[in-house]
């Protein structure tokens, strides 16, 4: 009784996890050739924090910064800011609820390139404030290397970010995007032409920015 208890609470805390790790155990169920993936990307983690840090670093390692490096960076940008946790939670529900092709609150965690790219941008844009610049460098550069998705560590990001696709996308150094913004490929948030100081767009509340646009 206790246990059941103790397992409803955790669902009311915390429902986007527990959705996720019902989602994984369908999958599991479903193609057992993917059972080896779904365990260690979510149904042996103990949090959802956990297991974003365990994907992103599965993604952004290589032979130069092996993933238990980057493990060790990621949990050092969470504990300095564990409000990346809920950004990241809450960017699962708007792109769930805002693109058409996600049906599971699993599919950004796993699959979604411009979701895994939002979420290495927060942790950079944390290190990057630690005064760890160069692996923000580095998460930066990682980024761009595999998903094409090219964020200045020091570029600010709101929460419920939506980005469909996360194809051929730079954004700024001095860029600012507010919360419950949606984003399609190929759009430039680009410079000014300024040589320092504020030089980048600023996009505001809920807005839409268009396949290739450049702003």
């Amino acid at each position: 009784m206790r246990q059941a208890t103790k397992t409803q609470s955790v669902k009311r805390l915390d429902p986007v996890w527990n959705r996720i790790r019902e989602e994984a155990e369908d999958i599991a169920r479903r193609e057992p050739v993917l059972g080896g993936f779904i365990f260690s990307s979510v149904l042996n983690h103990s949090s959802f924090e956990e297991a974003l840090i365990h994907r992103l670093a599965q993604r952004l390692g290589n032979a130069d910064i092996g993933a238990d490096l980057v493990v060790q960076a990621l949990s050092d940008a969470l504990e300095a800011e564990p409000e990346i946790g809920f950004a990241a939670r809450a960017d699962i529900i708007a792109t769930y609820e805002r693109d058409p092709a996600c049906h599971r609150y699993i599919d950004p965690l796993l699959y979604f390139k411009g979701y895994q790219s939002i979420q290495t941008h927060r942790m950079a844009h944390r290190l990057w404030h630690l005064g760890r610049k160069d692996f923000a460098y580095y998460l930066q550069s990682r980024s761009s290397i595999i998903a094409s998705f090219d964020i200045h560590p020091a570029a600010r990001i709101g929460k419920g970010i939506m980005v469909d696709h996360g194809h051929d996308i730079v954004i700024g150094e001095t860029c600012v995007i507010e919360d419950n913004v949606s984003m399609m490929q190929g759009v430039t948030l680009g410079g000014t032409g300024k040589e320092s100081g504020d030089r980048h767009p600023k996009i505001r509340h809920g807005v839409l920015i268009g396949a290739g646009a450049k702003i």
